[in-house]
């Protein structure tokens, strides 16, 4: 179990825009291109592990201050979508 962790960790923490629009596409979430980037320069290279529920809660409320908290609450659904 630690080992997958650690693999959807890394692809978390190294994800590109091309990347993150294939993960919301496929989990039917809508993101412009300035809400992908800012995602993803929040997230790059922070070693924010998902599994660990205060990080995750301390990206989202992050999220929410760049993206707004509706689409920010989408990103933790995917988030929780990748953990199960």
């Amino acid at each position: 179990m630690k080992l997958l962790q650690n693999v959807i960790n890394h692809k978390i923490n190294n994800i590109t825009n091309e990347e993150l629009f294939k993960y919301a596409k496929q989990y039917n979430i809508s993101l412009t291109s300035q809400q992908a980037t800012s995602i993803v320069s929040t997230v790059k290279g922070k070693n924010i592990n998902i599994f660990d529920d205060g990080q995750r809660s301390r990206l989202v409320k992050k999220l929410a201050r760049l993206i707004g908290p509706a689409k920010a609450k989408e990103i933790n659904q995917l988030f929780l979508q990748l953990i199960r």
